[in-house]
């Protein structure tokens, strides 16, 4: 297989963010992290499966977001809270992270609540397409025949490494591949939607600079949380 064709097959477009920078518009087509602005009349920020409230971790316009996962077509408006402090693992996350869809924004209401301090520091994004993101080596995405395939071009002297001639987002993001630090998983059926990275701006810092990545059941449309650090 020669290089473009096997890059094609292993990249996905992404959407990006830039974090703050400019004057918000405070519009519910505006996303945000470390905000949460629009509930339904009778939703709050959600508690944890220890009584503990939530950190509002971001809300997203969906439809102004140049591209998304297949799985949130037909949503609007999508909201992501966590629990101020994480779990040893991810697998205890369970009733520690709350994921809200919302196909209209016609009954949404806006709500703003006070976070004492302890909650993110709140910035309006930007997003940008990326067009081409591709996953890191190790259990990022990659088939053991596509592994096979980069490390044949390589002995044969046409690419240096396979990182020379791809390119991964590290940050947060929508679609492309999750940026694992240590090696990576596969949660199927449950597919990667999108990524909160540790960023000093929005002061997060998963758990030793480690990204926090939501994964979603396209036909159950349940949630599933995993994050890795250094």
């Amino acid at each position: 297989m020669n290089l473009a064709t096997l890059l094609e097959q292993v990249s996905r477009p992404c959407t990006t963010f830039e974090v703050g920078g400019f004057r918000p518009t405070n519009e519910i087509e505006e996303s945000w992290l470390g905000r949460v602005s629009h509930y339904l009349p009778d939703e709050d920020v959600p508690l944890d499966k220890h009584g503990n409230r939530m950190m509002e971790l971001g809300q997203f316009y969906l439809q102004a977001l140049p591209h998304i996962p297949a799985s949130l077509s037909g949503f609007t408006l999508l909201t992501a809270f966590i629990s101020p402090e994480l779990e040893g693992d991810s697998d205890l996350m369970d009733g520690c992270f709350a994921i809200r869809e919302y196909r209209e924004i016609a009954g949404l209401v806006r709500k703003e609540f006070k976070n004492d301090g302890e909650g993110l520091k709140p910035f309006p994004l930007r997003s940008e397409l990326v067009a081409t993101d591709h996953p890191v080596w190790d259990g990022g995405g990659l088939t053991s025949e596509q592994e096979d395939a980069f490390l044949a071009l390589e002995s044969n002297n046409q690419i240096s490494n396979y990182y020379d001639v791809t390119s991964h987002v590290y940050g947060h993001k929508f679609g492309g591949f999750p940026s694992f630090c240590q090696s990576g998983v596969d949660l199927h059926p449950h597919e990667f939607v999108f990524q909160i990275s540790s960023d000093a701006k929005i002061q997060l810092n998963v758990i030793d600079n480690g990204s926090l990545t939501f994964w979603r059941h396209p036909e159950l449309g349940t949630w599933k949380i995993y994050y890795d650090f250094y």
